[in-house]
């Protein structure tokens, strides 16, 4: 019996080991989906901006750039016209993964849209 016992020592930590990677990408995956959730829900806040302040006579593009976080005001894109459509870059977690890029529209009716 102890022969046996011996032979399996340490397996638990190579399995450990092997499944790192795994558990990295798992991990690395979820906080890319956070990151584009986030993104989302910043594009929608500053669509609605941008629509209040149309509504009050004010410009869309200003309001709606100010309401973005500053992480994802570079290289965002505002456009106004019967309804205020913001769409931004996705920060990405690694270089060299595809650029991804989310929109929100809202119109001064109160539809918002995002995808």
């Amino acid at each position: 019996m102890r022969e046996s016992r011996s032979c399996e020592e340490g397996s638990a930590s190579v399995e450990l080991v092997g499944m790192l990677p795994f558990v990295g990408l798992a991990l690395l995956a979820a906080l890319q989906i956070a990151l584009v959730g986030a993104a989302l829900w910043g594009a929608a806040v500053a669509a609605r901006a941008g629509a209040r302040a149309a509504a009050t006579g004010e410009r869309a593009q200003p309001a709606a750039r100010r309401a973005l976080p500053l992480a994802l005001r570079d290289g965002a894109r505002v456009s106004d016209g019967n309804r205020v459509e913001v769409r931004v870059r996705v920060p990405e977690l690694m270089p060299g993964m595809p650029a991804l890029a989310v929109r929100a529209r809202s119109s001064l009716d109160g539809d918002a849209t995002g995808g």
